[in-house]
């Protein structure tokens, strides 16, 4: 039952993360970020993370998506004419698909993830310093993919809150 639910998960939070990607407005991008957040903490919780789910929904999913929805509704860009943002170039693409396909070779090569060892995990209690360990050694790659996705999420928005020239003001 809870390697369905954390497939399940896995899932919800790739297809909300694409979602972020390809969607054209802007407050339905932020809102599948939210949900891509939301699907991240639940893996957490699946994994019985719960203070990182916990951060993770009050810092990421509560403040910082709020104000980057405060900020696309604040400069209002549905009514403005701009031209597309266009020619990303071929290497960068071909780079992209390329770690993309061999990250997935690399996971049915292997057939399943890395676990750490148990003996090496030192024994679950609650306190802080067993939640610095895991979040540095066990779940360093989810933190860090996060921090990268709001990065992105973050370039976007000043991205669309950039004045092209020959467009006059945003009103």
């Amino acid at each position: 039952m809870g390697n369905l639910l954390f497939n399940l998960f896995a899932v919800f939070t790739v297809v909300t993360a694409i979602g972020v990607v390809v969607n054209k407005n802007a407050v339905n991008a932020a809102m599948c970020l939210l949900l891509s957040l939301v699907g991240v903490a639940a893996l957490f919780v699946a994994l019985e993370a719960y203070l990182l789910a916990f951060i993770l929904l009050l810092v990421y999913a509560g403040a910082i998506v709020a104000l980057f929805l405060f900020i696309i509704m604040l400069l209002d860009t549905k009514g403005v004419d701009r031209p597309r943002i266009t020619g990303l170039p071929l290497v960068a693409r071909i780079l992209a698909v390329g770690l993309v396909a061999l990250g997935i070779v690399s996971f049915v090569a292997r057939g399943s993830v890395a676990t750490p060892d148990p003996s090496t995990i030192p024994a679950l209690g609650a306190s802080l310093k067993l939640y610095a360990y895991q979040l540095f050694t066990t779940y360093l790659l989810p933190v860090q993919i996060l921090g990268f996705l709001l990065l992105i999420a973050m370039l976007g928005v000043i991205v669309l809150s950039k004045r092209f020239e020959g467009m006059g003001d945003i009103k």
